[in-house]
């Protein structure tokens, strides 16, 4: 083996003078901050309003549907005060935090601050923390909009012929004047007169479902948008049970006041130390953080191994390898080939993982929650050793089924007949990455655990389990074990059909090929 660094050496720079190799490494960060960062951006700033049209016949609901969406609307307030907290103000360091009772930013913690004064009363205590040159808060955009009914549309006419005539404009083939512009309608909201007869009631007999009786009808386009009609379900059917009481002659308040009692119920880790239990958002997220490191061990060892692939081929078809062989033996330009591209894969995971810390760094100072309390566990866990250390043996393994694979075929199109059994087999862990996190002590777990090609996808995504000493010791033995073999059969397999030409061999020959003495 006295030149396969010589080889390795030469293909670690073969590569990495590649221009495509960098835009590899940069792409990464890139998409890593665009994805975490865009979602957010265009859910403040490029969210369209969305103008809806509200006709209640009936007279009785309509100022409860506008009540239930002003204190969504409250609710995104709210967040967004919360977000700017987190990014203009100074942590408090002294005594509780007024603010704390808010961070929920559901529906009681709304009506807390609306009784204590608002938005108003969340900016004078958040002052004194704010840092220097902070900018000013900025409401967030109401999302709902409701606009008034066409002018040549009659509010009082039958539902079905509102709901025809306003097609036109839900289809966008017409727009509405709002405040001085053109609008598109996203949606129209029709409440016929006779709703108290579709109201469906336990032991009763339910209403003859016709165009008469069709209860509410919620009218648009995009089916993905659901909020405004869930909002509108969640009013009406408040005030309808609002109603139910005092026909029975019971106290709406007070049944209202007992559907507010609750029991809190809090969830505590075992395994956290003692004054630090209580389960928090980051570590359900950090229970999962696992299956992050799976896809992209995943893509690390798929995307270096076709490199590595694509790499022998090229060389093969075009005589390089009849060059190469003059000057080294056969396992030594294997193990160069090897090694030099694993040097490759590592140089692009330190730059990903680089890249992973700087932007959990900044998402971390800003409005990211998660992102500081991930942050720390990838500094002080064992994730990021074992991820290195599954790598390098995984990549191994494959490596050297790639290697095997390379060494027979002349083209890439020979080698896809043999690629799409392995990309079969390498599909599996993806397949079962969302499901071991749930169970990953359990029998599946497990199982996979023990089979070679699947333990570095597998005890990966047990990392934050736990797993037994007996899998965690024992796998690692059959991973290190298995690579060995692996190495040692391609090193057979790539002696004999690096320099063979013509059609691939089958399967049954290269076995020959493997059990043939030296």
């Amino acid at each position: 083996m006295k030149y396969a660094g010589l080889v390795a050496r030469r293909e670690y720079l073969e590569t990495i003078k590649t221009r495509g190799f960098w835009v590899g490494v940069f792409m990464f960060p890139l998409i890593l901050f665009l994805s975490t960062s865009v979602p957010a951006w265009l859910a403040q700033k490029a969210t369209p309003v969305r103008y809806y049209v509200l006709v209640d016949q009936s007279g009785g609901f309509a100022p409860v549907v506008e009540s239930s969406l002003g204190k969504y609307q409250q609710k995104k307030e709210l967040q967004a005060l919360n977000d700017y907290a987190r990014q203009y103000a100074a942590p408090v360091t002294n005594g509780p935090n007024p603010l704390a009772q808010f961070i929920s930013a559901d529906a009681q913690a709304v009506d807390k601050l609306n009784a204590l004064g608002g938005r108003d009363y969340y900016l004078k205590q958040l002052q004194p923390r704010l840092k220097d040159k902070a900018p000013p808060f900025k409401e967030p955009a109401r999302l709902y909009q409701p606009v008034p009914l066409p002018e040549d549309l009659q509010p009082d006419a039958d539902v079905p012929s509102l709901a025809r005539d306003l097609r036109p404009y839900l289809r966008g083939e017409k727009t509405l004047n709002f405040d001085g512009h053109a609008v598109s309608l996203t949606a129209a909201i029709l409440i016929p007169s006779n709703i108290e007869q579709t109201i469906v009631r336990p032991n009763a007999k339910p209403a003859a479902w016709s165009a008469e009786t069709n209860g509410i009808e919620y009218w648009a386009a995009n089916l993905t948008e659901s909020d405004l009609r869930d909002q509108v379900t969640q009013a009406v059917n408040d005030e309808v049970r609002r109603k139910e009481f005092l026909a029975r002659g019971m106290d709406a308040a007070a049944f209202h006041d007992v559907e507010q009692t609750y029991v809190p119920v809090v969830s505590l880790n075992p395994k956290k130390e003692a004054g630090k239990e209580t389960v928090k958002s980051g570590d359900v997220v950090l229970q999962w953080l696992p299956s992050a490191f799976v896809y992209l061990l995943w893509v690390s060892l798929f995307g270096i191994s076709q490199m590595l692939l694509s790499n022998t081929i090229e060389e093969k078809s075009n005589r390089i390898i009849e060059v190469l062989l003059s000057s080294v033996t056969p396992g030594e330009l294997m193990m160069g080939k090897l090694f030099g591209i694993a040097a490759v894969g590592l140089t692009m995971i330190s730059a990903w993982m680089f890249s992973v810390f700087v932007v959990l760094s900044a998402k971390a100072g800003s409005a990211g929650e998660i992102a500081g309390q991930i942050l720390p566990v990838l500094k002080t866990s064992h994730l990021l050793p074992m991820f290195a250390l599954y790598f390098l043996l995984g990549y191994l393994m494959y490596g050297a089924l790639i290697l095997a694979i390379g060494s027979v075929c002349n083209t890439l199109k020979e080698a896809q007949s043999y690629m799409s059994s392995l990309t079969l087999l390498m599909m599996v862990p993806l397949m079962t990455m969302t499901y071991i996190p749930k169970d990953p002590n359990g029998t599946l777990a497990r199982v996979l655990s023990w089979i070679p090609l699947f333990t570095p996808f597998t005890m990966m995504n047990r990392a934050m389990a736990d797993p037994p000493w007996i899998d965690m010791v024992g796998t690692l033995i059959l991973l290190i074990a298995s690579a060995a073999v692996a190495l040692w059969m391609a090193g057979k397999v790539f002696r004999t059909g690096i320099l063979r030409t013509g059609q691939p061999p089958r399967i049954v020959e290269m076995i020959k090929w493997i059990r043939r003495a030296e």
